[in-house]
């Protein structure tokens, strides 16, 4: 009798464990409202917001994102989107913290271009060389190098996050074999960030055994993000149960499924 995964099948970062693989951002919804139904609907624990876009208690007398996403009961990541130089990136990881009560946990990410928002990696490696310093515990956007994706782990990141494909983009992962080098190669955990725009996209992510994906515009872009939402959900845990079943080898040609010998006929 097939079995399913044994319970002990965590995400484990930074020493916390998390139940679900999903992890979600918070921007391009119509409101505030609509982002607590979609990401209720993901089972997220971990979210991510943008401390240069959103407020989480910086703009006192303004909504906060905080009071539809309690702390009590969501993992809060702060990130660093819209940051272009080392500087500013650190600087906000830091007030991040004084308005989170100490909170260390971040993900950096530190742009290059605005066009494309791929991440400047030189900036990124010195920013996390900061940050890990600084005791932060740093989850790293970067590209699908896996050479720079070893260097910062090396450097002390608690979770390596390349791109799948240019953020907001939707393409879906256009270099699996990138990904799943750096998935062979790591030590913490790699989640796909930037570029899945639906289910079968994360799916193909979890598959390949990234141990968790990160998405935002997937979600809220959607005609029905609450329905995404869900679907998503679905497809994170049956890529991740592909991946622990694995997969058939790839045949060239055919091979029945019914047993050629012990015919009656």
């Amino acid at each position: 009798m097939s079995q399913a995964p044994a319970q002990s099948d965590s995400l484990i970062i930074a020493g916390q464990e998390y139940g679900s693989r999903l992890l979600v951002g918070t921007g391009k919804y119509k409101d505030l409202a609509e982002t607590a139904r979609a990401i209720e609907a993901s089972g997220a624990q971990i979210v991510t917001v943008a401390v240069r876009r959103t407020n989480i208690g910086q703009t006192p007398g303004e909504p906060n994102i905080l009071d539809v996403l309690p702390p009590e009961r969501y993992t809060i990541l702060p990130n660093t989107a819209g940051c272009y130089d080392v500087d500013t990136a650190v600087r906000t990881c830091r007030l991040a913290r004084e308005l989170l009560d100490g909170h260390n946990l971040v993900k950096l990410e530190v742009l290059g271009d605005e066009k494309t928002l791929f991440p400047d990696v030189v900036a990124t490696l010195a920013a996390a060389e900061i940050l890990v310093k600084d005791g932060f515990d740093v989850m790293v956007y970067t590209n699908d190098d896996p050479i720079m994706a070893k260097r910062l782990e090396d450097l002390g990141c608690v979770a390596v996050m390349p791109l799948a494909a240019p953020i907001g983009s939707g393409l879906g992962i256009r270099n699996p074999l990138n990904i799943l080098t750096i998935v062979e190669n790591a030590k913490v955990p790699v989640l796909v960030d930037a570029g899945v725009g639906t289910a079968s996209d994360a799916a193909v992510a979890m598959e390949l055994g990234c141990a968790g994906v990160l998405m935002n515009t997937a979600i809220a872009a959607a005609r029905d993000p609450v329905l995404m939402a869900s679907a998503m959900r679905k497809a994170i845990e049956a890529g991740r149960e592909a991946f622990l079943a694995g997969r058939m080898a790839p045949k060239r040609f055919a091979s029945a499924s019914s047993p050629l010998t012990g015919l009656f006929f």
